[in-house]
């Protein structure tokens, strides 16, 4: 009797699933999963999403000797593993199989483990091996609670153990005990793993890009990668874990019920665990030869099948065994469904890319999956079939499917040498960035030495040596409130410097109305003659009063300079030195206010009272001043460093007269220029400096500010990567150019809202090609750079704020500094560290902090305002 296709149809007809049945349960699969990660969604979960404490893969670096133990079923593996990376990466392995006699499976926990420690002896006494203490990898294939890569808590016996007192227990300590209990020989325990992670962490060794691993044999699970930022059920949010699905499950709450066959139902209640497992019932080899006998003997009681004849052996549970689906290979159940963790890898990682790589084959995710079990290996159709839905079903990703030729010991072996390698990395890194941690006594160190080096710098004997230089500005006053009227401003500190009309207005209308315009400075002007520059100058003043229409008015100015200066009264300032690329002739050991005036008088369009000369930090100081009266310092972290403060004049030895307050420049970048900061600069501060346009210069300002802090960070990455301890050792040609690494990077790097992937594509800008490993690594060493910077400013803030304290006498210090500066404002946790640092360091002071809008311009005009304000009081 021939059968026809339409006969054996009706009963495979809801087997055969349509590429949309598939995709609905993906989707299911994917709303499952994010159950599993989620803290409050978890308990109600089927698929459990366990964290697993395995934090990367193998990256090829990986060296040593390793033991590993492989128990999941009545035999048991001992292997010893050695790791070679000496430029061939070889992996060697002896192993030892033993058995597990019934009466242990059925024993007492204490029993089982005494009997693994014996084996474990036998093995090393036969490799000779007893005296070392070799670390252990313990794979372990049984449903477990994991709480750290060491220790995992049994929640259930499966496979026919039934040991008492071991269910709810840590399975590593039980192992411990009876190791210690012989006496004979130590191991250090280092992880205990499933075997679905061994797969994944063994074909991980020879491809890096293994993010997943799967195992279809008896039973069926995967794991693979997730991002720190979805497991809710672990702390943290950097880098990447290993979640076990424990997949088998999915299904068991109802959602696959309308694809579940009457062959798939029969099979669950005549199962040991009814209503679980579900998935696991439909795809693993433990279910699939039951589920073909039960289709054959409803197709022979129908009488379409063996002339309607049913045999006792037809008839028995369990008779049909799933070798022979593959040998006959005819109705073989079809792998549909295994593939939602590379959808939700990919479409995560896609997601997070943002498309950012560019478009076509570039933008295609790249991944492979490390595969083991009977079923995968030896049914002649099912690896295919599986690679063919899973790459119908994710079109835009590009997926390797790799077997494990020795899955779960190496990999638990693997598991121990990643763990082992990374801790190797994490303790060698450590100790080369200790330097840059600076505990609560070498901060009030360096703010005890500030405050020396200020004494010096204000003293008239000790002045000439001072590093500090503590100069005079002349400005005596913050403004009151009471100013008014119309003023001018330069602000002349780069390449571009801006002209700007300031109306200062009191009373009701209480405010600072503002119009400016840019111009920039041709470099053959900046290093032509002093007379061309200030020629220049001008030329854009008239230019900015004819677009105002103010050509005729003669204006009080306040000018912004900031280069370095000695001043010798408010409207006099003379040039000590060029900075920032400027080299104008004639114009050093002058008074700049002079040549302005010369050029003003030159052109004979116009006249201005030119009323002050201030540097960038006096002008943020009294821009703040101005709304807040407590407002007595100015700060500036951007590229350079640079604070002021008001002083009694009574300290400031280089001016004549005692009475009232004046502002001090400390020009405090040079602080540390004496040696008093050797005993805490390490090796890459020197390597920076050595390197800079002005070696032994500004010693401080170079372990501060953003013109430099990016380069330190690319000292220390270099240093890491020589040594293997990041990028795999490879140093790319960019690395290793000098400012490459702008501190703008730092406050990206930082930010606490980039995902790692994000901070992988600015070091792919750098030429790095960086795995995730790499990425926290980068990120941790921009912290410690930022926050050393942050906590040596507020050293130097503290010992400000201290002084002005005990000038006053005072107990207690209410004081606001005002901030510019682009590190400053725009590094995420900068300006955090630095206030804690000062209430720390400064318990006395409250001290507020308030970011200047628009400092310099702004405040060199509130100069001129206070001095004209002053100096009509002294009229009257």
């Amino acid at each position: 009797m021939s059968l026809c296709p339409l006969q054996v149809d009706k009963y495979l007809y809801h087997m055969r699933l349509s590429d949309e049945t598939l995709l609905e349960v993906s989707q299911r699969f994917e709303k499952e999963m994010e159950k599993g990660l989620g803290a409050d969604t978890n308990p109600t979960a089927s698929v459990k999403m366990l964290p697993t404490f395995v934090r990367s893969t193998p990256d090829g670096t990986e060296d040593g000797d390793f033991l590993a133990l492989d128990l999941g079923g009545t035999n048991f593996r001992v292997l010893r593993v050695k790791v070679s990376d000496n430029g061939l990466r070889k992996v060697e392995m002896e192993n030892q199989i033993y058995a597990i006699p019934e009466e242990l499976m059925r024993g007492s926990g204490v029993q089982l483990f005494d009997h693994i420690a014996e084996c474990l002896a036998n093995f090393l006494d036969k490799l000779q091996i007893k005296d070392k203490k070799l670390p252990l990898g313990f794979t372990f294939s049984f449903p477990c609670h994991q709480t750290k890569l060491d220790e995992s808590i049994l929640v259930t016996w499966t496979k026919g153990f039934k040991c008492s007192s071991v269910e709810g227990r840590d399975v590593v300590s039980l192992l411990r005990k009876s190791i210690k209990k012989r006496g004979d020989f130590d191991i250090d325990i280092v992880a205990v793993v499933n075997d679905t992670v061994g797969t994944m962490m063994t074909c991980g060794y020879d491809d890096h890009n293994c993010e997943v691993g799967l195992i279809v044999g008896t039973g069926t699970n995967a794991c693979y990668m997730e991002e720190m930022r979805h497991i809710d059920l672990v702390e943290g949010d950097e880098g990447r874990m290993c979640i076990n699905m424990e997949w088998g499950a999915f299904g068991d709450d109802g959602v696959l019920n309308d694809i579940r066959t009457e062959f798939d139902r029969e099979i669950d209640m005549g199962s040991l665990n009814p209503g679980k497992q579900l998935f696991e019932k439909m795809i693993s080899g433990m279910y699939m030869g039951e589920l073909v006998r039960l289709i054959l003997v409803k197709m022979a009681k129908d009488g379409l099948l063996f002339g309607g004849r049913l045999t006792p052996d037809l008839l028995t549970t369990g008779h049909f065994e799933t070798r022979f689906v593959s040998a006959i290979e005819n109705l073989g159940h079809h792998p549909h469904a295994v593939f939602p963790p590379f959808d939700r890898v990919h479409a995560g990682r896609r997601r997070a890319r943002g498309g950012e790589d560019g478009a076509g084959d570039r933008d295609k995710l790249r991944s492979t999956v490390g595969v083991d079990g009977s079923v995968y290996k030896k049914h002649p159709h099912f690896a295919r079939r599986l690679h063919k839905t899973v790459r119908k079903l994710l079109p835009d990703c590009e997926i390797r499917f790799i077997r494990s030729e020795d899955g779960s010991g190496k990999g638990a072996a693997m598991v121990t040498a990643v763990a082992y390698r990374l801790a190797a990395q994490h303790q060698a890194r450590q100790k080369i960035l200790e330097p840059l941690r600076l505990s609560h006594e070498q901060l009030l160190e360096v703010k005890e030495r500030m405050r020396i080096e200020m004494e010096k710098g204000l003293g008239k004997e000790t002045h000439a040596e001072a590093t500090v230089k503590m100069l005079p500005t002349y400005v005596c006053s913050t403004p009151d409130g009471t100013e008014k009227g119309d003023f001018l401003a330069l602000d002349l500190g780069g390449t571009n410097f801006r002209v700007l009309l300031v109306r200062v207005r009191n009373g009701m209308r209480r405010g600072v109305e503002m119009h400016n315009k840019i111009y920039s400075i041709p470099v053959d002007i900046m290093q032509g003659t002093g007379e061309e520059l200030f020629d220049h100058i001008v030329h854009c003043i008239s230019d900015f009063l004819e677009y105002m229409g103010m050509k005729g008015v003669s204006l009080p100015l306040g000018f912004t300079f900031s280069f370095p200066c000695q001043q010798n009264n408010l409207d006099e300032g003379i040039l000590l030195k060029w900075t920032k690329g400027f080299k104008a002739t004639g114009c050093e050991g002058e008074d700049v206010v002079g040549l302005l005036k010369e050029a003003i008088h030159r052109r004979e369009e116009f006249d201005l009272d030119v009323v002050a000369v201030v540097n960038d930090t006096v002008g943020t100081m009294m821009t703040c001043g101005y709304e807040d009266p407590y407002c007595e310092v100015g700060l500036i972290v951007g590229t350079g460093s640079n604070a002021c403060y008001m002083e009694e004049m009574r300290n400031v030895e280089l001016v004549e007269g005692d009475e009232g307050r004046m502002c001090v420049n400390m020009e405090w970048g040079a602080f540390g220029d004496s040696g008093c900061l050797d005993d805490i600069r390490t090796e890459f501060d020197m390597a920076v400096d050595e390197l800079s346009l002005n070696p032994g210069k500004q010693r401080y300002e170079k372990m501060i500010s953003g013109m430099y802090l990016g380069e330190i960070v690319r000292n220390i990455l270099m240093d890491f990567t020589k040594k293997g301890l990041l990028f795999r050792g490879r140093i790319s040609e960019r690395l290793k150019t000098r400012g490459i690494f702008e501190t703008k990077f730092l406050s990206q790097i930082e930010s606490d809202c980039l995902a790692l992937l994000q901070v992988r594509s600015i070091l792919q800008h750098l030429g790095l090609e960086s795995t995730c490993d790499d990425s926290i690594i980068v990120k941790e060493v921009c912290t410690v750079v930022a926050r050393r910077a942050a906590q040596l400013c507020g050293a130097g803030m503290a010992a400000v704020v201290d002084k002005i304290r005990e000038n006053r006498g005072l107990d207690f210090l209410k004081v606001t500094v005002g901030v510019d500066g682009t590190l400053y404002k725009l590094h995420p946790h900068f300006s955090t560290v630095l206030q804690e640092t000062v209430k720390e360091l400064s318990p006395k002071c409250e001290v507020t902090f308030l970011q200047s809008e628009d400092g310099s311009g702004k405040g060199a005009a509130l100069i001129t305002a206070v001095a004209c304000r002053i100096r009509e009081a002294g009229q009257r």
